[in-house]
């Protein structure tokens, strides 16, 4: 199959690569100190839906066999708070805390701001969703994205098998001209539908700014919200790998105030069943696909125990190295565990005593 050229186009259609200097929806950009300032109000009034899951995940204790590569939330010292509480990376298996902050760009139509809405609610809510998104990621979550709708539930999940139709048989690729006419045709019906029930922003204002932002940002993920009464959202990922784990998140809170919610309630917005549950966009990203790293839990290391390294001094060959035709010896450095909770690699002594600082507020024996 030939892969469709990714040249931005001037004009909008639903088969064309957008731009999103295109789009008229307002942004709205939260910084890095506004973050902070809304995860202090957050640990201030705190929900006791949150509160009692991340007391569950202290009473979690680690086994030894669970290594140094799968999904981890812990929270093993001191009070709560997000310096204490760490996230295995889903990029580079790392195993870091969730005190860094981030940036997000929230894109809303005009009449919000007429109407003076601020969009500070709109990440509040999300705030204990997109903290633990962030700590999953090491890299490529700087910046986070929201577009704010008013779509109601059956509307939004229309919407969404509309994006993954999109991109399972665009990005990167060239369709089939009856799965062309299949776009189109759904993109007219659902432009029709929310027109008729007056939505803002329109479905051509949405789909403009969704896979603007997928083309030209690159995120993990993507966060359709529901400003409705009862908001709904639905996080979009573009890679299964960046997905919970359900084995972490399985009983993770609704979001709901009802004590008695149920999985059908609209204030879910976070996948708590893997990838099963979860909206993933089947994207080629530059004809490379998503790949993740296992590196020296040193923040400022560059070591990656999962890539080949070329030795210039050719020596005797190992099960772990091969000696290539140029004499070169090729070899896989496996690192150094640590002794005590068996979750962490480093690749000196030296990287292992400058990140302790940090790893002692995380760093148990596992449980026998």
């Amino acid at each position: 199959m030939t892969k469709r050229k990714t040249k931005t186009s001037t004009h909008y259609s639903a088969l064309s690569t957008p731009s999103l200097a295109m789009s008229e929806l307002v942004r709205k950009t939260l910084d890095h100190d506004a973050t902070d300032v809304l995860i202090d109000k957050w640990l201030e009034h705190r929900n006791d839906a949150y509160w009692d899951w991340f007391h569950r995940v202290r009473e979690r204790r680690h086994a030894a066999s669970q290594g140094t590569s799968g999904q981890i939330l812990m929270w093993n010292k001191g009070e709560f708070v997000p310096e204490n509480v760490f996230c295995r990376t889903v990029d580079t298996k790392r195993l870091i805390p969730l005190d860094r902050t981030w940036t997000t760009h929230v894109y809303y139509h005009r009449t919000m701001q007429e109407r003076k809405l601020s969009m500070m609610p709109v990440v509040f809510t999300m705030l204990p969703e997109l903290m633990l998104l962030r700590g999953m990621h090491d890299h490529g979550c700087d910046e986070m994205f929201i577009i704010v709708t008013d779509l109601k539930r059956k509307e939004m999940d229309e919407a969404t098998e509309y994006f993954k139709l999109v991109c399972r048989n665009t990005f990167g690729r060239t369709p089939k001209p009856s799965v062309e006419q299949q776009i189109l045709l759904e993109h007219m019906r659902l432009s029709h539908t929310l027109n008729k029930q007056r939505r803002l922003p329109c479905f051509p204002q949405i789909d403009l700014t969704f896979r603007s932002i997928l083309h030209e940002k690159r995120p993990p993920f993507i966060v359709l919200f529901s400003h409705q009464a009862t908001s709904y959202s639905q996080i979009f990922f573009t890679h299964k790998m960046f997905v919970p784990s359900e084995e972490i998140f399985y009983d993770f809170p609704t979001g709901c105030p009802n004590p008695s919610c149920t999985e059908d309630c609209e204030m879910i917005r976070f996948p708590r069943r893997g990838v099963e549950g979860a909206a993933v966009l089947s994207m080629k990203r530059g004809g490379k696909r998503a790949k993740s790293r296992e590196m020296c839990n040193w923040i400022d290391c560059t070591v990656c125990f999962s890539e080949e390294l070329v030795v210039e001094t050719a020596s005797e060959g190992s099960e772990d190295s091969a000696c290539g035709e140029d004499g070169l010896v090729r070899t896989k450095f496996l690192g150094q565990v640590c002794s005590r909770c068996k979750l962490v690699k480093y690749c000196s002594a030296e990287h292992q005593k400058m990140d302790w600082d940090e790893h002692r507020r995380v760093c148990v024996k596992p449980a026998v």
